[in-house]
């Protein structure tokens, strides 16, 4: 199926400037004419709303990480379904009407956060084979105690993978990742002013994406922090 829009992911470590850069890119790209959706995973759906709860601590998981890496695998991978294919606020819905698609995370962050071993690397491949390659992703380059430091600021209630261990192995792993990346990427470093990272996202995007009249404003969903 060719899609019309173009599907954008910006990705990277929290803290590391994704929902202030995708909204920057979401207002730039309105400014010139796109029709635009900007959105983020886990996604404001049900089963996003599910894991937003357990990273919360509202809901609890056995103590035991390869247990809770494996269900929050699961759970992403059920969301990351739900977020594309909904007949009514789908992500593939609104790239097959013309409208390009910002989203802050999406399998890149599985890959990342749900992997310690060869094995669970297979398995987080398994669950989102099917998923579609983003047209651009942006990954912000953000080390750990750069991430450490901006939460210590920004999140003084942090979520169950937001610690130094957790942090250290996804950087790991989205370097891991990324270097066999066959795909249009942009690799910033996000300790730059956000204006410098800002003119690089939409000057790596802009450079391909057509621009369509009316630049008609599309509700943002399910926005979470960086």
């Amino acid at each position: 199926m060719t899609l019309k829009g173009r599907f954008i992911v910006f990705e990277g470590l929290d803290c590391s400037g994704s929902t202030t850069q995708a909204s920057y890119l979401y207002e730039r790209l309105i400014a010139v004419g796109n029709r635009v959706w900007l959105t983020s995973q886990p996604s404001s759906g049900p089963v996003g709303h599910l894991i937003r709860l357990l990273f919360s601590g509202r809901v609890v998981l056995p103590p035991d990480r390869h247990i809770r890496d494996r269900q929050f695998a699961y759970l992403f991978a059920a969301d990351r379904f739900d977020h594309l294919n909904n007949p009514t606020t789908g992500i593939l819905k609104y790239l097959d009407d013309g409208i390009d698609v910002i989203s802050t995370r999406y399998v890149l962050s599985s890959l990342a956060y749900n992997v310690e071993t060869d094995e669970e690397e297979a398995f987080v491949r398994r669950l989102n084979a099917d998923f579609p390659d983003p047209d651009y992703l942006i990954f912000l380059d953000c080390s750990v105690e750069l991430s450490i430091e901006r939460m210590a600021v920004s999140r003084p209630n942090r979520d169950t993978y937001e610690n130094r261990a957790k942090l250290t192995r996804a950087a790991l792993n989205y370097h891991h990742t990324l270097a066999g990346y066959q795909g249009r990427l942009l690799i910033v470093d996000a300790s730059l002013p956000r204006e410098e990272v800002g003119a690089k996202v939409f000057d790596f995007v802009a450079r391909d994406i057509g621009q369509s009249s009316g630049g008609a404003f599309v509700r943002q969903s399910g926005l979470t922090s960086d």
